[in-house]
């Protein structure tokens, strides 16, 4: 069984990480609050294949975080990994930025899981999912209110995570609401994702994926 690199750039995180079975063996990231995509990528990625004594060529695919996310950021990531598919001859495997968030709260945390992505002002990206992490509702992007999400806040606890997290804490009172803040989308939990989604050779055309904006107005 190869091993599978992983890409994250929706954010202000420039991750990397490396994946066999599912399981990570490798991770390197900038979780700063600067944007260091164009600098960084290609050398992490360098870096994370020369620390564990791997060759470009020990990779079985590439993954990507599709989005959303930041514009500038989701373009950089995904045209390093279609560029490493088209010069490795991999498959592209693309896993949804707000699912991964969501893979970061333990299952024990909520009955339900919102990831917030900032966008501008008071709108986000969002998704819901159950505590085991099936979708609940599909991505969208929300402009938040006090009594947003209140018909899944109403039935359970909701834990909210991601950039978008402290601007909605500031004016949610709801009671079932749980906020894990200063976190961001990983490569890390894409790894996982990654393997599920490479067992069904659930594939991406290389030529043709673009990144899922979802708007073009989040410029990073």
């Amino acid at each position: 069984m190869g091993h599978i690199l992983c890409i994250e750039t929706a954010t202000t995180n420039c991750s990397v990480a490396i994946g066999k079975e599912g399981k990570v063996v490798a991770l390197k990231e900038d979780y700063s609050d600067n944007y260091s995509h164009a600098e960084r990528l290609h050398l992490f990625i360098q870096e994370v294949l020369k620390e564990n004594n791997l060759q470009p060529t020990d990779l079985a695919a590439i993954a990507v975080s599709k989005g959303p996310g930041s514009y500038t950021g989701l373009r950089i990531g995904v045209s390093a990994a279609k560029g490493l598919c088209f010069s490795l001859d991999l498959p592209l495997i693309s896993i949804p930025t707000l699912t991964s968030l969501a893979w970061q709260v333990p299952e024990e945390k909520s009955t339900f899981i919102v990831p917030l992505l900032d966008a501008r002002r008071m709108e986000v990206y969002t998704a819901g999912f159950t505590v085991s992490k099936e979708q609940i509702f599909d991505t969208r992007a929300e402009i938040l209110e006090p009594n947003s999400f209140a018909k899944y806040l109403d039935k359970g606890t909701v834990t909210f995570i991601g950039s978008g997290v402290e601007k909605f804490r500031n004016i949610c009172g709801h009671e079932n609401a749980r906020f894990m803040e200063g976190k961001l989308p990983s490569a890390q939990e894409m790894v996982p994702l990654a393997e599920i989604k490479f067992q069904k050779r659930d594939f991406e055309d290389v030529a043709y994926f673009e990144p899922y904006y979802l708007k073009d107005f989040m410029v990073g």
